[in-house]
């Protein structure tokens, strides 16, 4: 078996910050990662009406913000008013939605990594990722470890692709349909990362093989992150920021 190519990442990578303990997708949530020791992190980035690249996993705004509606039919301006803070616990009210260029600063400055998934407002997959991998480039340009890009979003992936080609990508999923590892080498994706119980060692091997790394998410349970490992898999998004030891 040839040898993988180089992966620059951590192992552990802390969901949307730090899981649960704050605010999914907040700055403070990342402080609190990183607080924990972790250095890597994922979030999710979609584009406002008016362009601008900003955090958030759902694409309505009531579970994790005072606002109501498609987030990304609002401007900017109106985003940036939300509390995003208060629905997780008092600590947090008044929380602002962070943009991808506030992470990125925050990232860089501490020397943390960084997983973008880019999640689209449903019918702007390609829009979306165009517009994330053409800001992420710009914001990581001379970095020497620049964010995975991810997506659930096969156009997503492409439009990325088409801008920043340089940026690496990860195919994101669910389930293990048909064609699933052609699709990736087809986006020219450098990951796979998919639900933790779909792994298997022929599995693992078969993306190995193909020369792309195999990741997992989201794993809560050490008997996961045990089983996990033992498989050879190269990377593990969990909430559990106070559980595991990312060192």
């Amino acid at each position: 078996m040839t040898a993988l190519p180089h992966w620059p990442y951590p192992r552990w990578i802390a969901h949307r910050g730090a899981g649960r303990l704050a605010p999914e997708n907040t700055l403070a949530a990342f402080r609190l990662g990183a607080a924990h020791g972790w250095r890597m992190f994922e979030c999710d980035a979609k584009l406002s009406a008016d362009g601008v690249v900003f955090l958030l996993h759902d694409a309505t705004l009531p579970r994790t913000t005072n606002g109501r509606g498609t987030a990304g039919e609002l401007a900017w301006s109106e985003l940036a008013q939300l509390d995003a803070g208060s629905w997780h616990s008092r600590q947090y009210a008044g929380e602002a939605i962070p943009t991808l260029q506030a992470l990125a600063r925050w990232c860089l400055a501490n020397r943390h990594h960084l997983n973008i998934e880019i999640k689209p407002t449903p019918g702007t997959d390609e829009a979306t990722g165009r517009a994330v991998a053409a800001l992420a480039a710009r914001l990581w340009h001379g970095q020497d470890v620049p964010p995975l890009l991810t997506s659930f979003k096969p156009l997503a992936l492409s439009g990325a692709r088409e801008v920043a080609p340089q940026l690496p990508r990860g195919l994101l999923l669910d389930q293990l349909q048909d064609g699933w590892l052609d699709t990736a080498l087809q986006l020219g994706c450098v990951a796979i990362v998919c639900n933790h119980a779909l792994w298997t060692a022929a599995q693992v091997q078969a993306v190995h093989q193909a020369g792309l790394r195999a990741l997992s998410y989201t794993v809560n349970d050490e008997w996961a992150a045990e089983r996990l490992i033992a498989l050879g898999t190269d990377g593990i998004i969990s909430d559990r920021v106070d559980l595991f030891s990312p060192g």
